[in-house]
């Protein structure tokens, strides 16, 4: 059986946060590798290669399962709950960030 996102329903189109990762901002840092975007509530987070893994720990604290690449040129998503990475065919390009 071929492993799927059991999430893809959550899935509404967001509006990122914030251009950079907003917890890293909020306490006037700018020291992350990549930044992702909840795709159920728009928070910007870093990736778990940067040091406070802002991403993940949204989605601990708000459950938010799904997330997608906010860096120019990619279009994955990441599934935490499954554990799955996955593009969606027909999906909008990500956004960009400046």
């Amino acid at each position: 059986m071929a492993q799927t996102c059991t999430h893809l329903d959550q899935i509404v189109e967001v509006t990122p946060s914030s251009t950079g990762c907003e917890d890293c901002l909020a306490v006037g840092s700018h020291d992350w590798v990549h930044l992702r975007v909840c795709q159920i509530c728009g928070h910007v987070g870093c990736c778990d290669n940067s040091p406070m893994r802002h991403a993940t720990a949204h989605f601990g604290g708000a459950t938010h399962p799904i997330i997608r690449s906010y860096e120019p040129g990619e279009d994955w998503y990441w599934c935490y709950v499954d554990e799955f990475g996955f593009e969606l065919e027909g999906a909008p390009p990500a956004p960009s960030h400046p």
